[in-house]
Order: C-alpha cells, then sequence, then structure tokens
C-alpha cells in the first residue's frame, strides 16, 4: 500500500472522528504498520565512544529535543523537568520541575531556556540556575522548540501562528498568523532564525521569510505544490526545521519535494521528488533527507544532484541526518544510531541505546553529538 494511499484512509478516519490532524508517526508504530528492516551485520564496524550517558524523563506521544548552548546541554520531558547538563561530562548543573506538562524540546542561548505545553503556557528559566524568568501564553499547542535569538524568544503554536517575544521580560512583540489547514500533520515544524529573518513552513507546501524586526513577509515561497483528486490527498506540508546556511534555506515537504532558494530573494535554487517527515540537513556541499519510506538521500547543494541513497533502512522511521566529520548519522525506532561514510552511504557502524524511538534530531557536540530518546534517555556519542 503506497504512502499516499495510507494517507487517505488514516486521515479520512481523523475527519470522521472530528479532528483535523494526523500523526503518520502514530501508525508506523502501531501492529497494523510496516515491518521495519532488519538489520544486517556491519563487517568489520569501527568502533563509536559513549562519552555519557542521563535521563531526563518520557517524552510521552510527544517529540522531544535537547539543545547545545555555551558548555552546556539543555533537555526537558513531558513531566515538566527541564536540565542543564555538562556538555562535556553529562554532570547535570540543575534540574527543575516546572508546574505544568510540557510538550516539546527546549530552546536556548546560553542565557535563557525556554520550554512550553500542549496548553499554549510558555516558561522561560535562567540558564545559570533555571529559576523561572518570565512566563507568556500563546494561541495553541506547542508541539516544536522555541527559539531563542536575536533579543527574541520566537514559539510556534499549533495554528499556523508564531510569537515573538521579548528575550529579557517576555513582552510580545509580534505575531505572523496564516490561514490554517483544514487537515494537518500534527508533527513538530518549527522555525529557524537566521541574520535578520526567521524561516518556517507551512500547509500547502509554503516557505515563508519573515522580517525578526516587525513579523512582517520578506518572501513566501513553494517548496511543492499540492497534489491529488481529493482534499486529503493533497496535503503537502513542510515539516521539520528549515536548514539555513550562506546564501541559501532548505525546506522539504512530506508528500512533495525538498528544495533550496536564494535565502534574500527567496527565487528556487533547485527541487527534487522527496517525501520526509524530519526535515533536511546541510553541511558546506551536501543536502541530507529521511524519506518517508526509511532511506537516507544526499544531495548536492549546489544543485539538488543526487550523491548517493541508503535505503536498507525501510520503515525504521529515520531522523533527521547529522552530517560530523566523515560521516552521516542517524537514529530509528528501535533506538539504534546508524554511522554511515559522508562520502558514500556505506554503514560504518552501529550503536543500541534504551530501545525506544529516536524521534528528535541529533544534535552536535564539540567532541561528538547528542540523541535524547523517546523514555529520556540522553547519550552523547562520538565516532
Amino acid at each position: 500500500m503506497t504512502m499516499r494511499r495510507l494517507l487517505v484512509l488514516l486521515v479520512a478516519g481523523a475527519a470522521l472522528g472530528g479532528c483535523s490532524s494526523w500523526n503518520p508517526l502514530d501508525w508506523f508504530s502501531g501492529p497494523s504498520g510496516p515491518t521495519p528492516a532488519p538489520l544486517t551485520p556491519i563487517a568489520d564496524p569501527q568502533a563509536v565512544r559513549v562519552l555519557w550517558s542521563a535521563s531526563i524523563g518520557d517524552a510521552g506521544r510527544f517529540v522531544f529535543s535537547p539543545v547545545f548552548a555555551g558548555d552546556s546541554v539543555y533537555a526537558a520531558s513531558r513531566d515538566g523537568s527541564v536540565a542543564r547538563l555538562d556538555a562535556a561530562t553529562g554532570r547535570t548543573l540543575w534540574r527543575v520541575t516546572l508546574d505544568a506538562r510540557l510538550s516539546g524540546g527546549v530552546g536556548s542561548d546560553g542565557t535563557l531556556v525556554v520550554a512550553a505545553t500542549d496548553e499554549g503556557e510558555v516558561f522561560a528559566l535562567d540558564a545559570q540556575n533555571g529559576s523561572v524568568r518570565w512566563r507568556a501564553r500563546v494561541s495553541s499547542e506547542v508541539l516544536a522548540a522555541p527559539v531563542v535569538g536575536a533579543g527574541l524568544v520566537l514559539v510556534r503554536s499549533g495554528d499556523s501562528r508564531i510569537f515573538a517575544f521579548e528575550q529579557s521580560d517576555g513582552k510580545r512583540r509580534w505575531v505572523y498568523q496564516r490561514a490554517p489547514a483544514s487537515l494537518v500533520i500534527r508533527s513538530p515544524a518549527g522555525v529557524t532564525i537566521a541574520g535578520d529573518s526567521a524561516y518556517a513552513g507551512f500547509s500547502a507546501g509554503k516557505l515563508v521569510a519573515i522580517a525578526l524586526e516587525n513579523g512582517g513577509v520578506r518572501w513566501e515561497a513553494s517548496v511543492a505544490l499540492p497534489r491529488g483528486a481529493t482534499e486529503l490527498e493533497r496535503i503537502t506540508e513542510v515539516l521539520g526545521n528549515p536548514a539555513a546556511e550562506g546564501r541559501e534555506v532548505c525546506a522539504v515537504a512530506f508528500q512533495g519535494r525538498v528544495a533550496c532558494f536564494d535565502a534574500r530573494s527567496g527565487n528556487q535554487l533547485w527541487s527534487r521528488e522527496v517525501s520526509s517527515l524530519t526535515g533536511v540537513s546541510l553541511d558546506a556541499s551536501n543536502a541530507y533527507v529521511s524519506d518517508d519510506k526509511g532511506a537516507v538521500q544526499t544531495l548536492e547543494r549546489r544543485t539538488g544532484r543526487s550523491l548517493w541513497k541508503q535505503d536498507r533502512l525501510a520503515n525504521r522511521q529515520l531522523s533527521l541526518p547529522l552530517p560530523i566529520g566523515n560521516e552521516v548519522v542517524v537514529g530509528d525506532v528501535e533506538g539504534y544510531v546508524h554511522f554511515m561514510a559522508r562520502d558514500s552511504g556505506a554503514f560504518l557502524a552501529r550503536l543500541a541505546t534504551g530501545g525506544t524511538p529516536i524521534r528528535a534530531a541529533p544534535i552536535r557536540l564539540p567532541t561528538g553529538f547528542l540523541v535524547q530518546t523517546q523514555n529520556g534517555g540522553l547519550y552523547a556519542l562520538s565516532p
């Protein structure tokens, strides 16, 4: 059964039940979902070091992503726990429990740590000691991690709004709003700050550049156009965080394309047919995507030309790939971290974590990278 046909059946059921959103991972993880491809042994695997490990708490049905800022890692869990850990050793520097149930990862610039709830509450904590500096509210649930930068805290709500708060005191500066689609995918879709702009993707395959100064639209572009005979089939939503690097910003749409644009003008540089639930990552030369079938694809950043495709992880619900050193790393639904050669996609190593899914994107550390599992395990690893 094709992904497009599955989407029609599953979202139709949700619509009949009065819902307006669907999380495809709920079906992938269910008893009737596709079986993850078996893992085959890797000949002469390279060594992987576990630098440290810790636990923050369970994510429930949400996706919690950690953040690295300054010399620390900040992480959170569903029960309201927020912690600061030393990035080099994993030692807990402070840990607090908020009087709320959180619904996504944290954002930080090393001075402020921000988390939010599925009821639209926003908590800003002092990064040095975890005390609450200010609280605010947005219009609906928050699934993606807030972003701290340029003197602002940007919080995206589930009803297609982006709220900008003053970093110092939480005063609202502006709100960007667009009409929400009648049917949406319930998955984290965040905001990326680069220079004097914020970039965010929306339904109907749209990517928007927003002026940080006042929330005005600098440009809007189409990553992909909706296709299909029915409204259900035409769901085309930009997911994950747009990736901004140098003069380019790239994004990917579910049931659509991956595309890169000129960051200043919004002119499209290239696009390719790829469907993803997790977004796109960039390095100096290439773009990396985990598609919704479980393949990792690498494209030349300048032209979009396909360089390699690793398709032996089918149906393993891969995280966003992270290029680091000579490797590309990705997590999967069973808690494995896969290491692939950056130039060919060949498997180099594999490491088992706690056995629960790695939904959040791996994040870079000074000496390696960090993953957070659904049961709250934090693992700092180094090839």
